[in-house]
């Protein structure tokens, strides 16, 4: 993994947001307007100095659409509750994964070509953060 510092520009860079949602299903005429400009950096990072993204490498999570080159948005604020997807180290190795609590302790990959991590008493599990984005290219 590679870990990456988010900056947080201080100039706001305006980009359009468009007042209708793109349907998923049947498509429907769209308006032809823009509602207001959109800032990234405020609808994606609530915790600037706890937020960083990092590149996987790997395909243990493509069940959930984390492949192999996405881009994480983690926030390392957050402290991870079950089901959440999170940036973990277990014995030295850094690791994205589903952290579940019940009914025991496991990190699981949504792949099922990998089994899933049983947490046991003693355990050194260090988490890094909740991932919060996952930014795939569309092409």
């Amino acid at each position: 993994m590679k870990f990456y510092p988010a900056t947080v520009s201080q100039q706001a860079i305006p980009l359009p947001l468009y007042d209708d949602r793109v349907p998923a299903g049947f498509p429907s005429p769209a308006a032809d307007y823009i509602d207001k400009p959109i800032d990234l950096n405020e609808l994606l990072i609530a915790h600037p100095a706890a937020t960083y993204f990092v590149r996987v490498a790997g395909d243990s999570m493509v069940g959930i659409g984390i492949f192999d080159g996405s881009l994480l948005l983690v926030d390392s604020s957050i402290r991870p509750k079950h089901n959440d997807i999170i940036i973990a180290c277990l014995g030295g190795e850094f690791t994205v994964k589903r952290y579940v609590t019940h009914p025991r302790t496991r990190l699981l990959a949504e792949n099922p070509a990998y089994p899933p991590i049983e947490l046991h008493e003693g355990e050194d599990l260090e988490t890094f953060g909740v991932v919060k984005f996952v930014i795939n290219e569309a092409r």
